[in-house]
């Protein structure tokens, strides 16, 4: 099995009203995440790896919804029981975060070999659920967005240079990014 690379998304997956998707991990019960997942390939677009990973994780479309590029990543140390999924040597990974909003709680299709569970919480509630510090950070960035006008719910979903953009990345206006 090749290595993973070490550069991944978090989809926060939401409703209008700020009610968030969490999914419990199938290899650490209780860890309760948004979707999350790396690239497949080094110059996958980051679109289509939140777009692929929220349909392998749930089941839903994101192209039938808005997805949407908050411009924003962190850096973080790889927890020591994953590291060997990465390649020798390799200790930290980059996640890009993204939004995905939906009407209302979807039915959500599982994939018993990642997840046990999921769960639609008022913002809040999933922010204190996440296990990962980083991700509760994402949940609660999502209320401060949505408080400024500035989630896929509002006026459109923007790339991070501010075009507007399809579940795939590409420009709606402009081309692909």
């Amino acid at each position: 099995m090749p290595y993973k690379i070490p550069e991944s998304v978090l989809v926060v997956i939401h409703t209008t009203d700020l009610q968030v998707l969490l999914l419990e991990r199938a290899d650490r019960p209780g860890f309760w995440q948004s979707v999350t997942g790396s690239l497949d390939t080094p110059d996958e677009p980051l679109a289509l790896t939140a777009a692929r990973e929220v349909a392998e994780e749930t089941g839903i479309v994101a192209s039938e919804h808005r997805l949407q590029d908050w411009g924003h990543h962190i850096e973080y140390e790889i927890y020591p029981e994953w590291r060997h999924r990465y390649a020798p040597g390799v200790t930290r990974n980059v996640e890009h975060w993204f939004g995905l909003c939906v009407e209302r709680p979807l039915p959500v299709t599982l994939s018993p070999r990642e997840h046990l569970q999921s769960v639609w919480l008022p913002w809040e509630q999933a922010a204190a659920r996440c296990f990962s510090s980083s991700n509760a950070e994402a949940v609660r960035q999502l209320a401060w967005r949505a408080a400024a006008g500035a989630t896929a719910c509002g006026a459109g979903a923007m790339n991070a240079g501010g075009a507007a953009v399809d579940a795939a990345g590409a420009g709606q206006a402009g081309g692909p990014r």
